[in-house]
Parts: structure tokens; sequence; C-alpha cells
């Protein structure tokens, strides 16, 4: 079942990279009594992920800091090393909360993977954005075709 407007975010183990190496987050220590911007991808360094998803909440990062937005964060089924290179890609590592879900943990949870086997990539995420409260999803923007339409920065800063 696919998570709603209302819902609260399961409890998981998320992977982020810190100075010390990898390390885990819980969803209570990402979104706990905070706003937060969590948008999703199918992978990281794939071409619209990486050329036409990330690059709007970056642009848009200290606007929608300026709404009141605690925390921006990314989500992939992807492991904490390649979120990591990604994030030092992109130069993101210091706007952005880049969080592996590996397992797809996370991801099954709320009810938005998908399998992308066909494409050789195995079972992901499905692409969207949401804003959260203090762990309770208030939008939820989920891509029902490819590319980036309604999961995107400017969809967020309408919502906010």
């Amino acid at each position: 079942m696919t998570i709603s407007v209302g819902d609260k975010l399961p409890s998981v183990k998320f992977k982020t990279m810190t100075s010390d190496g990898p390390a885990e987050l819980t969803t209570e220590q990402v979104f706990g009594g905070k706003k937060v911007v969590l948008f999703a991808v199918p992978g990281a360094f794939t071409p619209t992920c990486h050329m036409n998803h990330l690059p709007g909440f970056l642009e848009h990062h200290a606007t929608i800091k300026a709404k009141g937005v605690d925390e921006i964060a990314v989500v992939s089924v992807n492991d904490v090393w390649v979120m990591q290179a990604w994030a030092e890609n992109t130069k993101a590592k210091d706007k952005i909360l880049f969080l592996a879900d590996g397992a797809g943990e996370f991801t099954k949870a709320v009810g938005l993977d998908q399998d992308l086997t066909i494409a050789g990539m195995g079972p992901r995420s499905k692409r969207y954005s949401m804003l959260v409260e203090d762990g309770v999803v208030q939008q939820l923007n989920i891509e029902e075709a490819r590319g980036v339409e309604v999961s995107g920065a400017a969809t967020i800063l309408e919502q906010l």
C-alpha cells in the first residue's frame, strides 16, 4: 500500500556518509520535529536523476530553506558509497542530505518501489517528492510517467 498524505513515515534506518565513514540515521532522526523536503530517485547518476531532478533542488535550495524547511534530503536504492560519490560529484553534500536505502527497506515500506529489471536496474524507487513535518506526510508528488513533471523543486516550492 502506498503511503498517503496524513500518514506517518515508517521507522527504518538509512545509511549516510559522515567524516568518520558510513553511519546509520533513523527515520526519527531525519524527520522528527523537523520540516523536511524528501525527493526520491530511481538511481544516483542515472540521466534524469542526475541532470533533471537533483539540479532543481540545488538551484532552489536557498529559496526552499527560506520557506521554513529544515532539511532537503534525497533517497535512492543505492549503497552509501554511490550516494557519497553522487553528493561529491554534484557538489551538493553540504546542501542536500543523501540517504542510501541500499536494500530498499524505506522504499518498500512506503509502497513506492518498482521493478526496473527490464532496464537493467533491479528493484528501485519510484520518482517522487514529499513534504514531511515531524514525520507526517503533508504533500506527496509521485511521477506517473518518465521525467520530472510533478516531483521537482518547482512543485515543492508551490506547496510550501
